[in-house]
């Protein structure tokens, strides 16, 4: 389709230069009536101007259909040189045939206008007769100054006007329209290299766009599948212990499912529809832990409007229940939102987790804490998708604590 959309776009190009070209002619001799009220509108001048362009579309139009495809689209240089080369050997041809030596005269006249004057012009004197017959004349008056010219020999021959032979070297005009044909040539392939390259910037933001948009596909379901399982297995121990609060969970975690495949695939969500997915998801996480576990949130006072993408905290918050939480000791998530204004005067949202450690940090082999595993590698490729340059992602850690701040335009 959208190779169609840039044919027709050329297309449309070529047919608007053209018809400019045409017109030309007639907008010239209007505005010189327009001048001169003396002079009346020939369309035989205008015909006589399209005929002189007939070869020269002619050509564009074996050049543009059949040579010049050749070069942009099939990488054939010598077929397209050749072709080329022969399309203007062609056009010479054309020229030398068509426009030899007896058909203008120096001043343009046309041959018909300069029989008519030599029938009008008065017979020369007798003494400027050649013997051979009057195949020699003295075009500019019989006499130089003081001197006649000397009998039988006349100062000037007549050009014989009915000599059609092409010339034996290129003349002036030839040369002129080879050079006008060799550029409409260039400006041909010029405008089907610049449709092309369109066309193919367009093909390559769409593959990019495409790309990203499966990626962000894979980072949004990047929700932990021990996550899934434990749960099922709370539910299940649940049922015997008390059925109403696996009845409960049941839909908690149905909630839970329907956001994940449904409000998910949107590119943004209210941050009420995420607050809600959140408490669900800590609700169901919280069922395998006593009550040494501390957990607690602070949300804004008023957060209509704001539109965040969805699934943007998950992975915090389950790398916070995941290395945060002890079943032995006392432990704490502790989650905070707020709102601020940037250094420019645009409002950001700052989202903050902290969560307790009580296991050795794991660190890479240059001796430096881990900032995170795979998960928090993905957060940081899809937020670059998403914000560019414009997101903020600081992690810090310690012997008894983690802490990440994540700051986005609102």
């Amino acid at each position: 389709m959208s190779f169609k959309k840039d044919k027709r776009l050329e297309t449309l190009v070529y047919l608007g230069l053209w018809l400019m070209l045409f017109i030309a002619p007639v907008l010239t001799l209007s505005i010189r009536i327009t001048n001169d009220s003396s002079q009346t509108f020939n369309w035989r001048e205008v015909l006589m101007v399209w005929r002189e362009y007939l070869p020269f579309l002619l050509a564009f139009l074996i050049h543009n259909h059949l040579v010049a495809p050749q070069l942009v689209y099939r990488q054939k240089r010598v077929r397209y040189f050749l072709g080329a080369a022969l399309i203007t050997a062609i056009f010479i041809v054309w020229q030398q045939n068509h426009h030899p030596i007896g058909r203008f005269h120096h001043n343009d006249k046309p041959m018909k206008e300069l029989r008519a004057a030599d029938a009008e012009r008065p017979p020369m004197p007798p003494e400027f007769e050649s013997p051979e017959g009057p195949e020699f004349d003295n075009q500019d008056g019989p006499e130089f100054g003081d001197r006649k010219a000397p009998s039988g020999r006349p100062p000037f021959a007549r050009h014989n006007r009915d000599d059609h032979r092409p010339p034996v070297m290129i003349g002036q005009h030839d040369i002129i329209s080879v050079v006008i044909l060799i550029l409409m040539l260039g400006m041909n392939i010029a405008v089907k290299l610049y449709i092309k390259q369109r066309g193919d910037q367009r093909k390559l933001v769409d593959m990019e766009h495409k790309n990203l948009e499966q990626q962000l596909e894979y980072l949004k379901y990047q929700l932990n599948p021990h996550f899934l399982m434990n749960t099922l297995n709370n539910i299940h121990a649940l049922v015997d212990i008390d059925p109403e609060l696996a009845k409960q969970t049941i839909l908690n975690f149905s909630k839970l499912m329907r956001y994940v495949l449904y409000e998910s695939n949107k590119p943004t969500v209210p941050i009420q529809k995420e607050r809600e997915f959140m408490d669900n998801y800590c609700t169901l996480m919280r069922l395998r832990y006593s009550d040494r576990l501390q957990f607690s949130e602070k949300h804004l006072d008023d957060d209509s409007g704001i539109m965040i993408p969805p699934l943007l905290f998950i992975t915090f918050v389950e790398n916070a229940f995941k290395h945060g939480v002890s079943y032995r000791e006392d432990s704490y998530i502790a989650i905070e939102t707020e709102r601020m204004h940037g250094s420019q005067g645009q409002e950001r949202l700052v989202w903050t987790c902290r969560n307790s450690l009580h296991q050795q940090i794991e660190q890479t082999s240059t001796g430096l804490p881990r900032q995170g595993g795979v998960g928090l590698e993905n957060v940081r490729r899809r937020l670059d998708i998403i914000y560019g340059d414009e997101y903020q992602l600081d992690t810090s850690q310690s012997d008894s604590e983690y802490k990440v701040r994540l700051t986005i335009p609102i």
